[in-house]
């Protein structure tokens, strides 16, 4: 039989035990909290909702709300033998007393009676705000990490495809260099393959963009969009390769420059035609041909330099940047454009891009070739 002494020793060892609680709770982050089952009503509120949400007990009928989401179907599935249901974790968004929503995760618990009976809900509300900032300066460093290797790769593998296409002359010791810059190439690639893998990325909200198209849907594409406004706009494609390894979206606005040059500068019923075929030294070429009035010989050799205008511009908004940017992407694939007038009339923009042996790699697609040299026709 316990003496009064130890009787009073445990009361106090209770109350120590409460302060103690009460100081964590008071200072703790985590949100924790108590509802009745059958009431669905909080019966406790730790004081860091106040803190982090604006709520008291006697406020946060609308926290309420988001913490005892589901709560009857919860119960049933438990009363029908679910003892998942008992304990659950979940990401969810609450609302704060300001009207905003804050992501959090919600940890509860059913608390059961002595004939096993749930009588209370208790659970912890974790804010998941630093922890969705940080996610979103992975995706920020991912995506600088990307465009930072590739961009450079770009121009590296462009200019080797280029060279190694056009050097059959080289004799054995320049072409194996040019073999051995395409391995390294080749090597970084995988890299960021493995290390900006789709896995990697889309667990940090970011899906890795391919490196290469299909030059014929390129081209349809590009003649859909430009008949929004010219009626008259076609597409013809001869002996394609199925893909063609370049930054797809650069090559869109290229051809979007292109073709909108073509639209400012002739009349409406003029026709402009998109054509894309193996160029006869090799490559594909796509070509952008417009039936207008062509432009003045003596202005043909400065139209892609910088904020350069010709004289038939007047009148035509623009600054003179578009040609000058179509140039710059195409430089960056190892490739050429030019214009000059055709003997029928009108002006041809013609796009060249080499077209490797062995290309090869595959950054993005896993249901299709990246070898340039398929011999599929679009």
């Amino acid at each position: 039989m316990q003496t009064v002494a130890e009787l009073q020793a445990a009361l106090q060892q209770s109350h120590a035990n409460e302060a103690r609680y009460r100081l964590l709770l008071e200072h703790s982050s985590e949100i924790s909290w108590m509802a009745d089952v059958v009431s669905g009503r909080l019966t406790w509120l730790s004081p860091a909702a106040e803190r982090q949400f604006g709520y008291t007990l006697d406020t946060a009928q609308s926290l309420a709300s988001g913490l005892l989401r589901d709560l009857p179907t919860r119960l049933a599935r438990y009363a029908e033998g679910d003892l998942s249901r008992r304990r659950l974790l979940r990401e969810t968004e609450l609302p704060h007393s300001d009207g905003r929503m804050v992501p959090v995760e919600i940890e509860s618990t059913l608390i059961l009676d002595a004939g096993g009976v749930p009588v209370t809900v208790l659970g912890f509300v974790r804010d998941l705000s630093a922890r969705r900032e940080l996610a979103a300066q992975q995706k920020k460093f991912a995506s600088m990490l990307s465009h930072e290797f590739r961009t450079p790769l770009s121009t590296i593998d462009g200019a080797v495809q280029r060279l190694e296409m056009t050097g059959a002359h080289h004799d054995e010791g320049t072409r194996k260099r040019y073999r051995k810059i395409q391995t390294a190439v080749d090597r970084m690639l995988a890299m960021l393959d493995e290390y900006l893998s789709p896995e990697r990325m889309a667990s940090i909200g970011r899906e890795r963009q391919p490196n290469e198209i299909n030059p014929a849907h390129l081209l349809q594409s590009a003649a859909e969009q430009a008949q929004r406004r010219r009626k008259s706009v076609t597409a013809h494609t001869q002996g394609l390769p199925q893909w063609l390894r370049c930054d797809p979206a650069g090559m869109r606005l290229c051809l979007e420059i292109l073709l909108d040059n073509a639209i400012k500068y002739t009349q409406d019923n003029i026709p402009i035609e998109l054509i894309g075929r193996i160029a006869t030294e090799g490559g594909v070429e796509l070509l952008v041909r417009d039936h207008g009035a062509g432009i003045a010989e003596a202005e043909l050799p400065h139209i892609f330099d910088k904020a350069y205008r010709g004289s038939n511009a007047a009148g035509v908004p623009g600054s003179g940047l578009g040609l000058y940017m179509a140039r710059s992407i195409v430089d960056v694939h190892g490739g050429t454009v030019t214009a000059r007038n055709v003997s029928e009339s009108g002006t041809e923009f013609r796009i060249w891009l080499p077209v490797a042996a062995n290309a090869g790699k595959n950054l993005a697609r896993e249901d299709g070739s990246s070898d340039n040299s398929s011999d599929a026709s679009s």
